[in-house]
């Protein structure tokens, strides 16, 4: 596969560098409007939506890559859109389809390794190394027709009355992962095995490689960041600051979807002064469903993700 730089694919320009607090925000359906993108790994880098104004947004169809701050969260843009500060915008010097613009912003983000808050990808992402052809089996991927079918039928009532606070350590044996340089996953060679980091998004992996260290059918924590959990089905690696919660009690898929939705919702309590160390995630609470012992009620957790849109796909 024959690789050439960004700026060969695309025109690389300088975002905005606006800030969110002179913005006018407004609600999603308002006329007049469009996406505020920032540095966050989540939500497609929208923070808000906010009110358009005499300068012109940019286009959809382009690529947006957070150069500082979380480096290289990369995203495809389907509206138009402002952004904040440190964002690159990439132009492609040819049409491409959402799924192959997509295939690039990926390639993009497996990058993110080279850099960090004291190395930084405004200077060097234009260089930056990508597949000048997209494989086939991207290109014949459809992603407009996928099942939305649900695997229970019946909606499932969404009713927190009856839930109660567990500890973590009541549920979970917390410890660390085993710290793996990036440089000897590659000694392995790529395979099915995720390599989980820090980042917020792309459920923690930076990549798949031939080798594991870890179990699956855990719950996955960042203790560098913002706190950031996420359920590995497989066996995995890690980098350093992946804390691990190992189950006490029957965890399968749907449960671990269910927890770690919950525990996401509460990062506001970490950030880069107070880590989600071990010793703060065994004093930690978290709020669930419960049955009439007091125990959680983990057949409505199970239930109640089976009950959602898309779930067959999961």
């Amino acid at each position: 596969m024959k690789l050439v730089k960004i700026n060969d694919l695309f025109e690389v320009k300088n975002g905005n560098g606006f800030e969110l607090i002179n913005m006018e925000e407004v609600q999603n359906n308002e006329i007049n409007s469009c996406n505020f993108i920032s540095r966050t790994e989540k939500n497609n880098g929208i923070s808000a939506r906010v009110e358009i104004k005499e300068i012109e947004p940019f286009p959809s169809n382009t690529i947006t890559v957070a150069v500082g701050g979380s480096v290289l969260s990369t995203f495809v843009q389907t509206e138009p859109y402002y952004t904040g500060f440190h964002i690159q915008i990439l132009y492609p010097k040819k049409p491409y389809s959402e799924i192959e613009m997509q295939f690039y912003a990926y390639c993009i983000r497996k990058n993110k390794y080279r850099y960090n808050y004291g190395r930084q990808a405004n200077k060097t992402l234009k260089d930056i190394l990508i597949p000048e052809e997209i494989p086939t089996d991207w290109k014949n991927l459809d992603i407009k027709n996928i099942n939305k079918t649900p695997i229970i039928k019946n909606e499932i009532n969404f009713n927190t009355k009856n839930w109660i606070n567990f500890n973590l350590s009541e549920l979970f044996n917390i410890s660390g992962s085993k710290t793996t340089p990036i440089q000897e996953l590659e000694e392995f060679g790529l395979g099915k095995y995720p390599f989980i980091t820090t980042q917020a998004s792309n459920n923690g992996a930076e990549g798949f490689y031939d080798y594991y260290t870890e179990n699956g059918n855990s719950i996955t924590i960042d203790s560098a960041v913002f706190g950031y959990c996420s359920y590995q089905p497989e066996n995995f690696s890690a980098s350093d600051h992946v804390e691990k919660l190992i189950p006490k009690f029957n965890l399968d898929k749907y449960i671990g979807l269910f927890l770690v939705t919950i525990l996401n919702k509460e990062q506001y309590r970490y950030n880069y002064g107070r880590k989600a160390s071990q010793t703060r995630l065994k004093e930690r609470g978290i709020c669930l469903p419960s049955k009439s012992d007091k125990t959680p009620d983990w057949d409505y957790m199970r239930n109640y993700i089976k009950s959602l849109p898309y779930s067959i796909n999961l």
